[in-house]
């Protein structure tokens, strides 16, 4: 399949770019070729749904209507910029490198990408599509996913890195997933941002983050170098897509631009709770890592919440001021932002940039053209880092 390829003088620079958010569309047997017999009808799988081709768990619950391959990526390599043909778009009629390796990897070539970092779709950013089905049911989906994408990671050679997805509903259990995906060579986790909105298995309220009851998680991701990934949507809370940011004399298109915009926020919110948590100092080595958020809202928010604990809060204190915590324990990642990108990266710190281009999602950077000349005045070691050397040093990347 053809795919744009633009002038692109990145292609022969020196660094070896690391995108570190891109997603996977699923393949349609990626469960059930993998699951036991008893639990294959149960798993995710494309089936008819009231008349249309569906994502369904469980048999009957709907998890991907119309089975959407969440690609903006037409078959012959162009973008679609409409909201209304986005959704309209089948799985045969996007790029095949959404949703298979060895054209994924063809797709980096030809866009000078050297690594991937990658995150899911179908059960969710976060994995909280699992919460519709029972506690087993979701185990299994959660060990089959991170199983199929640890077998990604080894085909690729060093260059896609899929984050592992976590039974977060159970932290004995998440615990034990990171570890046997640490084991099998995964380089970091996503999580639900808000799991205090569900049940445990026993009816009763899950804690929130900022809980002691995640110091297990926070202890065995900080110990194994497992970087904790916050994608923005990555909760039920989070993700309002098209929902109630838009006024509703807005069209559905800038509803949804709207949406997606201040899904960005969001993230701010995420990084705050954690900051105002005061486990970073308990667990000060823990990474986390702001996901297709921009970087923009970061200065501004870090500032915002060193004033608002000196004076709504008096008398609380941590090991450091709120903000010093971003530069010590965060990442955020970048894309679309350009103007004076050079001065808001000093800000937010070089040491903690990321670049992405969250192929192949409608708000994706691609085709990428000019990607250094995007940069202003970053110097090269400024430019090694943002687009190569914080990724590779975080997520054990070899280049």
């Amino acid at each position: 399949m053809a795919t744009i390829a633009p002038d692109r003088p990145q292609a022969q620079s020196t660094i070896k770019v690391i995108d570190a958010d891109t997603h996977l569309t699923e393949p349609w047997d990626l469960w059930t070729s993998r699951a036991p017999a008893k639990w294959r009808d149960r798993v995710p799988q494309v089936k008819m749904h009231d008349g249309a081709m569906s994502w369904v768990i469980d048999g009957d619950k709907v998890i991907g209507l119309k089975a959407h391959p969440n690609s903006a990526i037409r078959a012959d390599g162009s973008k679609v910029r409409k909201l209304d043909e986005f959704l309209a778009l089948e799985f045969d009629d996007v790029h095949i490198g959404s949703s298979d390796l060895a054209a994924r990897l063809r797709v980096m070539d030809e866009t000078g990408i050297h690594a991937q970092i990658v995150y899911p779709n179908i059960l969710g950013f976060g994995g909280q599509a699992a919460a519709k089905v029972d506690p087993d049911l979701r185990q299994v989906c959660v060990e089959i996913y991170n199983d199929a994408m640890a077998e990604m990671q080894e085909a690729s050679g060093g260059r896609f890195f899929p984050m592992a997805l976590l039974p977060w509903w159970d932290v004995k259990a998440a615990v034990k997933e990171t570890e046997r995906t640490r084991a099998m060579g995964l380089r970091g986790i996503n999580i639900n941002s808000d799991p205090h909105y569900h049940e445990d298995a026993d009816g009763r309220l899950i804690p929130d983050l900022a809980s002691p009851h995640w110091d297990p998680l926070w202890d065995a991701c900080s110990s194994l170098g497992m970087p904790v990934n916050f994608h923005i949507g990555a909760s039920e809370q989070s993700m309002d897509w098209i929902g109630q940011q838009g006024w509703p004399s807005l069209t559905r298109d800038l509803r949804s631009g709207l949406g997606g915009a201040m899904l960005f926020f969001n993230n701010g919110r995420v990084v705050a709770n954690i900051i105002y948590s005061g486990l970073l100092d308990r667990f000060p080595r823990i990474r986390f890592v702001s996901v297709e958020s921009g970087v923009g809202w970061v200065p501004f928010m870090m500032e915002a919440i060193d004033y608002q604990l000196v004076e709504i809060a008096e008398g609380r204190k941590f090991a450091m001021k709120p903000s010093e915590y971003f530069k010590q324990n965060f990442y955020a990642c970048f894309w679309f932002e350009q103007d004076d990108i050079a001065h808001t990266l000093r800000r937010v710190g070089i040491d903690n940039c990321l670049f992405e281009t969250d192929f192949p999602h409608p708000t994706g950077l691609y085709p990428i053209e000019r990607l250094e000349d995007r940069l202003g005045d970053l110097t090269f070691e400024e430019r090694d880092k943002v687009l190569s050397r914080n990724a590779a040093k975080l997520y054990r990347i070899g280049i």
